[in-house]
């Protein structure tokens, strides 16, 4: 079951620790911009909500693997624009870090902002191959990741192939990470994802439906903290237990005390937010699907 709060709580706590008084991010204010190019609002679809940040870490090369982060927000918000400090926490450990926008309810419903992930993905591998904005050309490993909202985008496009087939994808993907995602959230009580999830395309919007263990099916790491009471922590437990029935590899990860936002923040090197532990896990992770092995 679902517990998002309602678009102006959601990312309360968020918000609290990235907004200043005068407008500026305080967290992002104070992460470092050594050791890293960006390129802001690469465009891969018409429209304000197209586009991606780039941040590519000096010295990348050919196979530098590259992530495609996809914040949270309960599909109704949410920015790149916030999150440039998961930019520098993973391009400070040697990733190519793509931040895509993509369109929220009331513009569109499910399974568009699903679709236009898989359209930034798609793009994102073009930009790899071909090079540009700072990429060498290559064949650079592709790690789907996301908090909350943005897990639930990206587990789909990680387990039903359907979303990246149609958006001409064409790489296995070398891994998936999910934060605080909601994977397996039926049934719906408020009147306002009911309104997001059609109920007809209700059953498709649930990523552990998909994991099946078909060949393809990428690594995962899940984590969520225990103290969560946005996305409740079963979700992870659920899809975590569902790719170990299949025979697929998981890890994953339960933090007493780490709440929703602290999923997040706990990625943060400017500051000590929520759990530490979570970032040098994840990097861990990460490591031994693609062998990177950086601070």
């Amino acid at each position: 079951m679902l517990s998002f709060l309602p678009r102006a709580t959601a990312l309360l706590g968020l918000v609290a620790v990235l907004s200043g008084c005068s407008g500026p991010a305080v967290l992002n204010a104070l992460t470092s911009r050594d050791g890293f190019e960006t390129a802001r609002s690469v465009r891969y679809a018409p429209g304000p909500r197209g586009t991606f940040d780039l941040y590519v870490p000096e010295g990348a090369g050919p196979q530098t693997p590259v992530v495609v982060f996809f914040y949270g927000g309960s599909w109704d918000s949410g920015s790149k624009s916030l999150y440039p400090f998961v930019g520098q926490s993973l391009a400070s450990a040697g990733y190519a870090v793509a931040v895509p926008d993509y369109r929220v309810y009331p513009q569109v419903r499910f399974p568009a902002f699903v679709e236009d992930g898989a359209k930034a993905v798609a793009a994102v591998e073009r930009l790899a191959r071909a090079g540009g904005d700072g990429l060498p050309a290559g064949r650079h490993p592709v790690i789907l990741m996301g908090h909350s909202a943005g897990a639930q985008i990206a587990a789909l496009l990680a387990f039903d192939e359907r979303y990246l087939r149609a958006a001409g994808a064409r790489e296995r993907l070398a891994g998936f990470v999910g934060l605080a995602g909601p994977y397996d959230f039926l049934p719906l009580k408020e009147e306002r994802y009911k309104r997001i999830f059609p109920e007809a395309l209700r059953s498709a919007s649930q990523p552990v439906r998909f994991v099946d263990g078909a060949p393809g099916e990428p690594p995962a790491f899940l984590a969520a903290g225990l103290a969560d009471t946005t996305v409740e922590p079963r979700n992870t437990r659920s899809m975590a237990a569902r790719i170990r029935a299949v025979g697929g590899r998981v890890e994953e990860r339960l933090y007493p005390g780490l709440d929703h936002v602290g999923a997040v923040s706990s990625l943060a090197t400017a500051l000590p937010l929520g759990r530490p532990q979570l970032r040098a896990d994840l990097l861990d992770f990460l490591a031994s699907i693609t062998g990177e092995r950086r601070p």
